[in-house]
């Protein structure tokens, strides 16, 4: 737990995550029977989609909580979380752009928020005891409130899975979410969709494409696909198309542009932080170009040192922001290095999206390191051909050094070869 034990203090008033689910809606009842406490739910909208969020208030108040915080952070969440991932470059495992990752922490967050402002004792989430997001919470708490007790029902509770719920919430009079339509399990922000479980839990499976809810199938998508310009400054997005877009309409023109061409599907074996393995499916339309421009735009503009720089921090940052590791220090100072790499990161890359591929169109910034007049195989007055002389020397002297003291030492190599110890001519090992 990331702060005291709940057995170890009263517990009067506990802010709950609340999602509006079936886990969450139980968790109100629970908590009250178990900790005879209070409980205040807070429903963080980072742009899940369809969900009713004055639905959301109404059910949490029916399953007794005393208020219920519905908060819209998802300006916030593209601004101050997504846009400084995006800007580090991390990508996790390879392939995941971390959409649930980054959104977890702004979430725990808003609930201590509520907590200190509700005067609470205690924070509760309804993270799984398997999964990453009860890491992902719990750390948040931890630093932003190490002085609050922390609640995890999952990890408590005699609940065992739907049915257990079900019942326990028929039993506490709790109105219950309408039934689950889908066999997977789904987290949705503005920035992606995940998908989990069901079929997918065996790697052998292909996604089906019913599953699928914001990208089309690339088989389908049209076929004389379409180009797209992304603005930048200073490795913040800033335009589509020429027009200049606030951060969450530009992510949702991308996300639609990306969307109808099939882009932005990864299905990924992933490593939890618990060390369990798992599968899931994400799309992400409109980070998909984000990235693929963004990346493009630094490989103009930076030099190569600075580049395996970059490359090195995005690795750690990924990891970071995946653990949950938000509001530490280390982000902190990733952060520092990385604004000072990202200062010349600005101009415009075209990008021609067709059928769930993407393609470099046009590069430009007048920060660019490439120039026509010094890449050419013509002589110049800033690089010569016979510079490279010199250079390959000194690039190469320890390969030299290093050939020199594997040649064979041999007197007379004409007598080891007339022994048969070397082939006529051949004087090394």
């Amino acid at each position: 737990m990331s702060g005291p034990a709940a057995g170890e203090r009263e517990i009067r008033k506990v802010a709950l995550a609340f999602s509006g689910g079936l886990d969450t809606s139980v968790a109100v009842p629970w908590i009250r029977e178990t900790y005879g406490a209070e409980v205040v739910c807070v429903a963080v909208d980072v742009g899940q989609g369809n969900i009713d969020l004055e639905a959301i208030e109404e059910r949490a108040r029916a399953a007794g909580a005393v208020s219920c915080h519905v908060v819209d952070v998802r300006a916030d969440f593209v601004e101050n979380f997504v846009w400084p991932t995006l800007r580090a470059g991390a990508i996790y495992g390879r392939k995941y752009l971390l959409g649930t990752a980054m959104a977890r922490p702004l979430i725990a967050r808003e609930v201590v928020r509520v907590a200190r402002r509700e005067n609470c004792d205690a924070l509760a989430h309804g993270c799984t005891g398997k999964g990453n997001d009860q890491v992902r919470f719990e750390l948040t708490f931890g630093r932003l409130a190490p002085d609050l007790a922390v609640i995890a029902p999952w990890r408590e509770w005699d609940i065992r899975g739907r049915a257990d719920a079900e019942a326990y919430g028929k039993r506490m009079g709790v109105p219950l979410p309408p039934p689950k339509t889908s066999v997977y399990s789904r987290d949705r922000n503005v920035w992606h969709v995940s998908h989990e479980g069901g079929p997918l839990e065996n790697p052998a499976n292909s996604p089906e494409e019913e599953m699928f809810l914001i990208t089309a199938d690339p088989f389908e998508a049209p076929a004389d696909g379409e180009r797209v310009e992304i603005e930048f400054e200073s490795g913040t997005p800033v335009g589509v198309n020429g027009r200049r877009l606030p951060a969450l309409e530009l992510l949702e023109t991308l996300n639609a542009i990306g969307g109808r061409h099939g882009v932005g599907r990864i299905d990924l074996i992933e490593d939890r932080i618990v060390g369990l393995k798992s599968r899931g499916v994400y799309e992400t339309p409109g980070g998909t170009l984000l990235y693929m421009a963004h990346s493009e735009l630094e490989q103009f503009v930076l030099d190569r040192r600075t580049l395996d720089l970059k490359d090195d921090a995005a690795r750690r940052y990924a990891t970071l922001v995946y653990e949950g590791r938000w509001w530490g220090t280390e982000k902190k100072a990733l952060d520092a290095l990385i604004g000072v790499t990202q200062q010349q990161v600005t101009g415009t890359i075209a990008l021609d999206v067709c059928r769930g591929t993407v393609a470099i169109a046009s590069r430009e910034s007048s920060h660019g390191l490439y120039a026509e007049e010094y890449a050419t195989f013509e002589a110049s007055d800033l690089y010569d051909h016979s510079d490279a002389t010199g250079f390959i020397r000194l690039f190469g002297l320890s390969y030299r050094i290093e050939g020199h003291g594997d040649l064979i030492p041999v007197e007379d190599p004409s007598e080891r070869a007339a022994a048969g110890e070397l082939p006529e001519g051949d004087w090394l090992d």
